[in-house]
């Protein structure tokens, strides 16, 4: 006890300099809670030099300092009270503000010890730790922890029971907190099912990380079973070795593979007993992978023959456009191409293709329609119309300007805009007989005009309306507005 200094002493003694260099805070107290002495450790942590910067006392250190155990105590003091009796305690938290502009806050540990000779008499003292870093990481921890989403455990190494629980593990297995927490590794086998359980169970005994592998939880109190991949990473929490296993849900992996499974076969069955000519090709030359029996039947295929390889039926310029807008994710849509099949026949197709994933890999779909009757028919229409109009004197105005939109419905992107056209009274004349399907002879009779006047004048109007037969000339005149005879005023 003579070794023990007091405040204001300057003696050295080796106990005195052991404790100075201690980096745990020491405090010696009297029996009356009078602050004896604290070792440069202790002024650090509170950021003051010397001991009277403390306080005089307990109640003086209270006074400067505001104090908060954890957990509270009736009275702030209450360990420290018991400590000047005579009575010792084990780590107790403290938090502290410290005076100043920023009043930091600090988190202590503190232990009480009775330092006592033989006649009885002792002297407190207060061990004291900064933990505050360890604190302040441990809560940033905990938050993290529980607020995480992805589903984990913390199991106490030295009895292998679960004492921490996050919401997204409840989430996953339906469980509530109290049927997790307290329960050992084998009353929930978070490892059940796993190739390598035992692998698993001998290092969690261990305190070495777990790499990931598959199991089966069986939570007991849903009546299923989930299917995770579960791992271990050591850590420790609160002064404790514990494991921290975090697992991922495999079921909506599985479930969205399955789905796409179905797909993929439904895609499949509609793929193959779809009539219109469909083939799978490489994205980026167009090889064919995979046809229906449509496609064989259109381009005369065998379909004993697995169509494979590149598809010669193809023009290279139409190949070369569909690649170009393919690579520009673009998808092609009814582009008009000739192709000639197995038989050496021309065909008309309207050929659309887009960008499709199957099986993890890009491949082009693509789709022909077969018109080459369709446009030998319409072509055989036309022909028909132009054959009918080179008379049509005796057509109504209206089935005229119907069978010129019939005719014209191949140059419908360049809409009939009127254009002035500039005839001569005597053009007029002729062009309005000529509309009620009067002959060259009889509209020489009607005017007065030799029959190669009439002639001239036909020839001029053809010219100037930009036709090549009677019919036409009919129809640009009804369509211009220049049947009928001229205004009597413009004579």
């Amino acid at each position: 006890m003579s070794d023990i200094p007091l405040s204001g002493d300057t003696s050295h003694s080796p106990l005195y300099q052991l404790i100075e260099e201690m980096r745990e805070g020491v405090i010696l107290l009297g029996r009356d809670g009078t602050l004896r002495w604290a070792n440069r450790a202790v002024l650090a942590m509170h950021e003051v030099s010397r001991i009277e910067a403390l306080g005089a006392d307990l109640a003086g250190y209270r006074e400067r300092f505001q104090l908060r155990f954890r957990p509270p105590h009736s009275q702030e003091d209450t360990p420290v009270v018991a400590l000047l009796e005579g009575i010792p305690f084990d780590e107790v938290s403290v938090d502290i503000m410290l005076p100043g502009p920023e009043e930091a806050m600090r988190v202590h540990s503190i232990r009480g010890r009775v330092l006592s000779d033989g006649d009885g008499s002792h002297v407190a003292a207060l061990l004291v730790e900064d933990i505050t870093e360890r604190v302040s990481a441990e809560e940033r921890f905990e938050k993290s922890f529980s607020i995480n989403p992805a589903p984990a455990l913390i199991c106490r190494l030295a009895d292998q029971r679960f004492i921490r629980v996050n919401e997204g593990f409840l989430e996953m297995t339906g469980l509530e907190e109290g049927h997790v927490l307290g329960r050992s590794i084998y009353e929930l086998d978070v490892f059940a099912g796993a190739d390598r359980r035992d692998q698993a169970i001998r290092r969690l005994g261990e305190g070495l990380m777990i790499p990931q592998m598959e199991a089966v939880l069986h939570p007991g109190t849903t009546g299923g079973s989930k299917c995770v991949v579960v791992a271990g990473q050591p850590i420790e929490f609160n002064d404790d070795a514990c494991m921290l296993l975090t697992f991922t849900d495999l079921e909506p992996t599985r479930r969205a593979q399955s789905a796409l499974r179905r797909s993929e076969a439904q895609f499949s069955t509609l793929f193959h007993l779809s009539p219109v000519a469909t083939a799978l090709a490489d994205c980026r030359t167009l090889a064919l992978l995979e046809v229906n029996e449509a496609f064989n039947t259109t381009l005369g295929h065998d379909p004993a023959v697995p169509a494979t390889g590149q598809l010669e039926e193809l023009n290279p310029q139409t190949r070369r456009r569909i690649l170009a807008a393919l690579e520009t994710g673009d998808p092609v849509r009814a582009l008009e191409s000739e192709v000639t099949n197995q038989h050496g026949e021309h065909l008309t197709c309207l050929i659309s293709a887009t960008i499709v994933r199957i099986e993890e890999c890009d491949r082009v779909l693509m789709t022909l329609v077969d018109i080459t009757e369709h446009k030998r028919t319409e072509a055989e229409l036309f022909t028909a119309i132009d054959t009918v109009m080179q008379d049509a004197s005796w057509f109504t105005r209206t089935l005229v300007e119907k069978l010129a939109s019939v005719r014209n419905t191949e140059r419908s992107d360049t809409a009939t805009v009127p254009v002035a056209i500039s005839l001569s009274l005597r053009e007029r004349d002729v062009l309005t007989l000529l509309c009620q399907g009067l002959s060259d002879k009889r509209i020489a009779a009607e005017l007065a005009l030799a029959h190669s006047t009439v002639r001239n004048y036909v020839a001029s109007l053809y010219r100037k309306l930009d036709v090549h037969s009677r019919s036409e000339a009919i129809i640009v005149a009804r369509q211009q507005g220049l049947d009928t005879g001229p205004d009597p005023q413009e004579r």
